[in-house]
């Protein structure tokens, strides 16, 4: 599927800085300042300085939140972002009560108790970010993460949504082959102590057009 470039210009730019090397540069960085990110509800919080601000924005990380303190600035992380900055690009740490760092399996297991579709939007952000999409809530944004398409109804409400804002929807299908999702090792990556595993997940992006709209019929 040949991609869709908004504005004039985009495609340029976007070659010319393509997003596996932003998200390549805010990796060293995170890295460089020993990044430490605060569990906090459904979020994670993370304090960093101005090179850090820029590249995380450029990669499209977390949203900047508006604090008191002039020498660094705070971001709030999706639990997919933090999962994915700790988990597969091993570029962030993550810190929960009394300041205890938190292991693969400790981060799964909080963020599934604090979100029970998280293993399956945690497969898709993943699987699309590896292909170097944006994935941000909401319908304004470039991709969006919605476990919710299950009966013709929503694919219908949906598609329509996509005509309106100008987008293409893509639906991602995850295979679970019938197992759970009790540690990290479902996403089929480096395998952990576990008798249970989604190695066998297949993704499948399929592209739906909106149907076109029928003229009234002159009499």
């Amino acid at each position: 599927m040949e991609p869709r470039w908004k504005g004039k210009g985009s495609e340029a730019k976007a070659l010319a800085d393509p997003m596996s090397k932003i998200v390549s540069q805010l990796c060293t960085s995170l890295i460089q300042i020993d990044a430490l990110g605060l569990l906090s509800g459904c979020s994670v919080l993370l304090a960093v300085e101005t090179e850090q601000t820029e590249l995380l924005t450029r990669a499209c990380f977390g949203r900047p939140i508006i604090t008191a303190e002039k020498d660094k600035q705070w971001f709030q992380l999706g639990l997919e972002e933090a999962f994915y900055l700790c988990y597969s690009l091993k570029c962030l740490k993550i810190i929960g009560e009394e300041n205890c760092h938190k292991n693969d399996v400790e981060l799964w297991q909080y963020m599934k108790s604090k979100k029970a579709v998280f293993p399956d939007f945690y497969k898709a952000y993943s699987h699309l970010r590896m292909k170097n999409w944006v994935v941000r809530p909401g319908s304004q944004r470039r991709a969006d993460v919605n476990g919710r398409l299950g009966v013709w109804s929503d694919f219908h409400c949906t598609i329509r949504l996509c005509g309106s804002v100008a987008k293409t929807l893509l639906v991602l299908s995850i295979n679970k082959n019938g197992h759970g999702a009790i540690s990290p090792s479902c996403l089929g990556d480096t395998p952990l102590k576990s008798t249970q595993s989604l190695d066998g997940v297949r993704n499948k992006v399929v592209r739906i057009r909106q149907p076109l709209k029928k003229k009234p019929s002159k009499m």
